[in-house]
């Protein structure tokens, strides 16, 4: 017994030692879509069945290709070029000298900035500005919007960083001549920009705007600008691969004659510049009184394309993957089916051939099992049937078993 209670000692202390390792999960089943050859001899027509899973690999090979290569587009801008038609108008306002309890008006004028995006697929409206739209131009955008629903135009202010308009500075003196408006996060983005300033004369301004452009652009150095375009007679140095012998042009430009490659992109930082403004040189005349006087002016800018917001729903969409997978469960059930079928089929088409062969050939084979299941009972009857290795490893199994289930018992009623 000394001896019996070390080695379940033992046992149990490597059995504590032992971690807790979780079984693996259950993984379902995966059916195979393809039909047997047999299934294929029986049922001709199922070699339609055959054609459709080889068509269909085919599409999903096209359509994964296809979705890889909108992957690689929409890493690259997708831009189109269109027309921004900007709409400057101005108009007097006549004062007058006010009598007894009336007020006086002093004269004043103002000016409105405005645009929108023309649209390519469709001949433009006339050249009025957005605050003057005709009846029949009213008439045919709500046409148009009731055919064909289309996302809502971007605003103005959101194609440009700043806008500055600068007045003649004789009239309004050096601190308010210039009026400003610049991109800020908290900004709220406006369809056109209105400015009021009191006088009775011509007004000469000029409007500078600055488009944001995405991704953003910038000016060449003059130097670099004209190498960009000639070739040059500059190496990688022979012995020294990571270094470029400067010529006389990148030595000009970057005043150095030896460089490494990993320093070209920080010494061109100093030769990219901001980008131009455009500039609108407009004169406020005092003729138009009461009534508005509009000039245009067209501005070609790069816009994101609308195909980009379609290949990114194309990517998201998963609508018609759910649809697939579903049709993809009912066809391996119904794959089960027919090999299940297919099954009982040859169970029985054996028994109608040959039934006394059928019969004992079955006889035979539950015999088999049923020995494998229940075990030679007539062998377990004798003792030498226990005189093995796994006899003791049992024993010390039932007796940690019992130690284990008293332990537990002990502890519960302990508390």
């Amino acid at each position: 017994p000394r001896r019996l209670s070390s080695a379940m000692r033992g046992r149990r202390n490597r059995m504590m030692r032992t971690s807790v390792v979780a079984p693996p999960p259950v993984q379902p089943r995966i059916i195979s879509r393809d039909l047997s050859h047999r299934i294929r001899e029986l049922v001709p027509e199922s070699k339609m069945y055959a054609d459709l899973l080889t068509f269909e690999k085919k599409l999903d090979y096209n359509i994964m290709r296809k979705r890889l290569d909108i992957q690689e587009a929409l890493k690259r801008p997708v831009k189109r070029r269109c027309k921004l038609r900007i709409f400057i108008t101005h108009r007097f306002y006549v004062g007058h000298v006010g009598v007894g309890p009336e007020k006086s008006i002093e004269p004043s004028w103002e000016l409105k900035v405005e645009g929108r995006v023309l649209d390519d697929s469709k001949p433009p409206e006339g050249t009025a500005a957005p605050t003057g739209t005709t009846g029949t131009a009213a008439a045919a955008t709500t046409a148009t919007a009731e055919t064909k629903p289309t996302p809502p135009p971007r605003k103005f202010s959101s194609f440009f960083k700043n806008l500055v308009i600068e007045l003649d500075k004789d009239m309004y003196g050096p601190d308010n001549h210039l009026v400003e408006w610049h991109r800020t996060s908290q900004v709220e983005e406006t369809d056109g920009f209105q400015l009021r300033r009191k006088g009775d004369k011509p007004v000469k301004c000029t409007i500078f705007l600055m488009l944001d452009n995405q991704p953003p652009q910038y000016k060449l150095d003059v130097r670099l600008a004209r190498l960009l375009g000639i070739h040059t007679q500059t190496r990688p140095d022979p012995n020294e691969r990571e270094f470029i012998n400067c010529d006389a042009c990148l030595t000009q430009i970057f005043e150095v004659p030896r460089m490494k490659f990993s320093e070209i992109p920080q010494r061109l930082q100093g030769l990219l510049m901001p980008a131009d403004p455009i500039v609108i040189s407009h004169l406020i005349s005092n003729d138009a009184v009461e009534r508005a006087k509009t000039s245009c002016y067209d501005l070609e800018i790069d816009v994101d394309d609308t195909l980009k917001q379609q290949m990114n729903a194309f990517l998201l969409s998963t609508a018609s993957q759910q649809e697939i997978l579903s049709l993809d469960s009912k066809i391996q059930e119904t794959i089960q089916t027919i090999n299940t079928l297919k099954t009982r089929r040859e169970f029985f088409k054996k028994f109608s051939d040959d039934p006394h062969d059928f019969i004992h050939r079955w006889l035979l084979s539950q015999n088999k099992s049923t020995r494998e299941v229940s075990g030679n009972r007539e062998e377990e009857r004798k003792a030498t049937f226990y005189d093995k290795p796994w006899t003791r490893e049992a024993v010390y199994r039932y007796f940690y078993g019992k130690v284990e289930q008293m332990r537990a018992e002990l502890a519960q009623a302990l508390g």
